[in-house]
């Protein structure tokens, strides 16, 4: 089976226990205002354009014969200033465990495992769930944030050694103001996951007058009693991607007057 990622990151030490390998999946259900990772947003590959470095020289407009440059129009590999890439790619679960592999190899003992990110993982949990199958020999963690149906939560985090799993916040009409949808699924997956036994770390992204407010985290911490919490700065970089995906930051917006 195939699915679309955007990124691996090597070296990774901030997504789970040791140094990881951190596959980031295509495809989110949520739609924060804050997302710092907006290519991971729609499931589908997406151009990306720098446009502050685009001399205007119209090379990429030229037809060429590359079939991954077609969907787009334009040819990604002949811009002189490296402004075009795109983001996502399909690959097969078998594939892409025979590319990530190697470098649990390289490290040895010291590589602590594997987590998937995203977008949001669950999304493609079919492809998840073969991809976890052909790396069933390592440490297993996953960055979710638990929106998605209670099955195939379960079917999911019965499978991996760790859970890190996002409450951003407590009160449901803030939740879908500020991600889209409603906290109900979320927080009995929660439940599902306090219940399971698995170890698990539930984070909250701090955004000024958002998630980082009194009420939201007294309420979150009533929610989640003395499970383990992180709180995690607000990243301020987080609209630097937008304009190169042609998409306006909607946190700029939404804080706008």
């Amino acid at each position: 089976m195939n699915g679309t990622i955007f990124d691996i990151k090597e070296m990774a030490v901030h997504d789970g226990p040791g140094i990881r390998t951190t596959v980031f999946f295509k495809g989110c259900p949520l739609g924060c205002v804050w997302c710092h990772n907006p290519e991971g947003l729609s499931i589908k590959p997406q151009l990306m354009y720098k446009s502050k470095n685009c001399t205007n020289c119209g090379k990429c407009r030229i037809k060429c014969e590359h079939p991954e440059c077609e969907p787009f129009g334009r040819c990604i590999h002949i811009c002189p200033e490296n402004c075009l890439s795109i983001s996502g790619r399909e690959i097969s679960a078998k594939g892409l465990a025979k590319e990530i592999i190697p470098t649990a190899q390289i490290l040895g003992d010291g590589f602590g495992g594997f987590t998937f990110s995203g977008g949001e993982p669950l999304m493609q949990s079919d492809f998840l769930l073969e991809l976890i199958n052909e790396l069933k020999n390592y440490h297993l963690c996953i960055e979710t944030c638990g929106f998605c149906d209670s099955n195939t939560f379960k079917k999911v985090i019965e499978k991996l050694d760790f859970i890190i799993m996002d409450i951003k916040l407590a009160d449901n009409g803030l939740h879908q103001k500020y991600t889209g949808v409603g906290n109900g699924q979320i927080l009995e997956n929660y439940e599902i996951l306090r219940a399971s036994g698995k170890p698990y770390i539930i984070r909250t992204p701090l955004i000024s007058g958002i998630t980082d407010t009194k009420e939201n985290l007294d309420a979150i911490q009533k929610i989640i009693d003395d499970s383990k919490w992180e709180k995690l700065p607000e990243n301020t970089m987080a609209g630097a991607k937008y304009n190169m995906l042609g998409l306006e930051f909607p946190l700029k917006k939404t804080k706008q007057p």
